[in-house]
């Protein structure tokens, strides 16, 4: 690489340093050094609680947003027929985007809401608009409008506020083996991504209908996340500030290896949803059967899930900058190959392979963050900011209306490609 990331031992040095000359200052004891290895627990009861806590919460949030292409291929199918895939593509691309972007309010919310009232609006506001969701009816204008408003728009609003909050109060427990936590707590997301889709196609399809599955579905989640609210706990006492998110971008802007690692995440994550999205329609529209295109998202999430419970212990051994580097390559190669998908075996072979790698990348970006962020206070905000680009319905938009798949394979791959060249600059 051109420029070297810092390493670990640097990064946890400046922070110490930082908060021993905070308390130099003030004269305050509250501003313990919590960043002595020591301090950590590294496990126990609370702490492990926490991870379970946050990986339900993963499983609920981002879990359900990345198992849209359930809906994608119901709505293009069945349900919103008069519109087109870019314009469906936009309900979840919307959800994808608030779930991320409005972590950069919610993101230091450990940090300095002990009661975690965030997180209880969050929770609450998820189940609501997914019952507001189970309103919709066929068609027309307005009832698009509902599903955009309560699945776009509203439903990402509330993944945003608990889903960038549930990665970072990990770093409340854990220092040595935060890689490894945080691997744990993003691999709820696969799971619910193995299982939602497996759900929701048999529910939405099948005698309860859309309207009764999606309740079903948004009681389930109610009573998960009432488990995951009650599991986590924050470790270090509030900060006397609220973090400074103009102060946070600033110094971020100054980091290249920083901005460049914002800039690959943004481009890795056009490939990502497009694969996420289209992979069951595109299986659909190539003559697989239906019975078999309703898996094709579970066989893709579960090679995820594998690829992010070994990512902690692959980058432990490589690093964590150069495992994210030859994954998200691989990743953009197996994009290209979705070009050639035309029987079941091309979609199980590049559900499996995609899976995996990307699901290796994803697990990394919140410990390369960490890993990138010299002090602990700031962890959130980074994480909020560095997940705040996200993938858009660009894709849908070359797909078109006459479902030229060789266009989004292409634009994916590329973008993909990109992530690769931004992560090694940096």
């Amino acid at each position: 690489m051109s420029t070297p990331l810092p390493s670990d031992e640097t990064a946890t040095q400046a922070s110490k340093n930082v908060l021993r000359q905070l308390v130099k200052s003030t004269g305050d004891p509250s501003h313990v050094d919590h960043l002595d290895s020591s301090d950590f627990p590294e496990g126990g009861v609370t702490a492990w609680g926490t991870v379970l806590g946050a990986f339900l919460v993963q499983f609920c949030g981002a879990g359900y947003t990345t198992s849209y292409g359930v809906f994608q291929d119901f709505y293009t199918q069945i349900y919103l027929t008069n519109s087109t895939p870019s314009e469906i593509a936009w309900i979840g691309s919307v959800n994808a985007f608030l779930t991320f972007s409005v972590g950069l309010v919610s993101g230091s919310t450990p940090d300095h809401t002990p009661s975690y009232h965030v997180m209880k609006i969050g929770c609450f506001l998820q189940c609501l608009f997914l019952f507001m969701l189970s309103l919709a009816k066929p068609n027309g204008y307005y009832q698009a409008s509902l599903i955009f408003l309560s699945q776009g728009i509203g439903s990402g609003i509330a993944i945003g506020l608990t889903n960038i909050p549930s990665i970072a109060v990990v770093a409340h427990h854990f220092e040595r083996r935060r890689a490894f936590a945080m691997g744990l707590v993003v691999a709820g997301v696969s799971m619910g991504s193995i299982l939602h889709p497996i759900m929701l196609n048999n529910l939405i399809n099948g005698r309860l209908g859309f309207a009764n599955g999606v309740r079903v579905s948004a009681g389930m989640i109610g009573g998960l996340l009432l488990i995951a609210y009650l599991l986590m706990h924050t470790r270090l006492p509030p900060q006397p500030k609220a973090v400074s998110y103009t102060r946070v971008l600033q110094i971020s802007l100054r980091d290249p290896a920083y901005v460049c690692a914002c800039l690959g995440i943004a481009a890795f994550e056009v490939g990502f949803f497009f694969v996420a999205f289209y992979l069951q329609l595109d299986s659909r529209w190539h003559g697989v059967s239906k019975e078999f295109s309703f898996y094709s998202l579970t066989i893709s999430n579960t090679s995820s899930f594998i690829g992010r419970l070994t990512a902690g212990v692959i980058s432990a051994y490589v690093g964590i900058p150069n495992t994210i580097i030859s994954c998200s390559f691989t990743s953009s190669a197996v994009i290209f190959s979705m070009i050639g998908l035309r029987s079941l075996a091309s979609v199980a072979l590049i559900g499996i392979s995609y899976g995996y790698f990307s699901g290796v990348t994803i697990a990394l970006i919140g410990p390369l963050t960490s890993y990138l962020t010299p002090e602990v206070s700031d962890l959130g905000a980074r994480i909020g900011i560095s997940f705040t680009m996200t993938g858009s319905p660009i894709c849908g938009a070359v797909l078109t209306s006459h479902y030229i798949w060789w266009r989004p394979a292409v634009l994916a791959g590329v973008s993909g490609s990109c992530d690769v060249a931004f992560s090694y600059s940096g």
